[in-house]
């Protein structure tokens, strides 16, 4: 569906763009809300407060997923809710099953991250099923990421430095929306500010 995600302004642009029309899963403008709204007036509008960005690629994604055990909310009062590893990964139960479930709940933090791709490779089958599911985009194993986190701004001196693709013109509609107003901020923030995440043109996490 055609859709125009119009915010306060759009990384890597010239002055005034503010917005980026998306047809399917591919960006087919990128620029003043009111020159894509007046060229597209059948469009869906989502509007947003903060800063559009390319989705982020999180390279840490195997050992967040498979040697950390993230917990059903039900479990929050015996386990917490941060992810769990060494001596308390150790003293679960873990089956497939398990794994599946954990790496679905860990990829949707992800997504609330505006995690659009994440480096492989995946060894378990339970993970590698959750993340073919999950529509995220698997890069190919890349240099050490440094410390796993959920937020891939954690481990790069900028935050360009995380963004899994560029944001142009005929490319994935793959991108993430940060309640910030520059580079600067969301240093800054982190990507725990992410307020929106698109991918492949689907809307696959709203901050409520």
């Amino acid at each position: 569906m055609l859709t125009v995600h119009a915010a306060d302004a759009v990384h890597g642009t010239p002055d005034g763009a503010d917005s980026v029309a998306v047809d399917g899963g591919v960006v087919v403008a990128i620029g003043e809300y009111g020159e894509l709204t007046a060229a597209r007036p059948q469009a869906r509008i989502r509007r947003w407060s903060g800063l559009i960005t390319p989705g982020l690629l999180n390279a840490a994604a195997p050992a967040l997923l498979e040697t950390a055990y993230h917990p059903d909310p039900r479990e929050a009062d015996e386990l917490g809710t941060e992810p769990l590893t060494g001596d308390a990964l150790t003293a679960l139960a873990m089956d497939d099953a398990r794994w599946g479930a954990s790496a679905r709940r860990g990829l949707q933090r992800m997504l609330r991250h505006g995690t659009t791709a994440v480096r492989g490779p995946f060894t378990r089958p339970a993970v590698r099923t959750a993340v073919a599911r999950s529509g995220l985009r698997v890069h190919a194993p890349g240099p050490s990421a440094g410390p796993a986190s959920l937020d891939p701004l954690a481990s790069v001196p900028e935050p360009a430095g995380a963004f899994a693709t560029a944001l142009t013109v005929g490319g994935p509609a793959d991108l993430a929306v940060f309640g910030v107003p520059d580079l600067a901020a969301l240093r800054t923030e982190g990507a725990g500010s992410c307020v929106a995440t698109v991918l492949g043109g689907r809307l696959v996490f709203r901050r409520s």
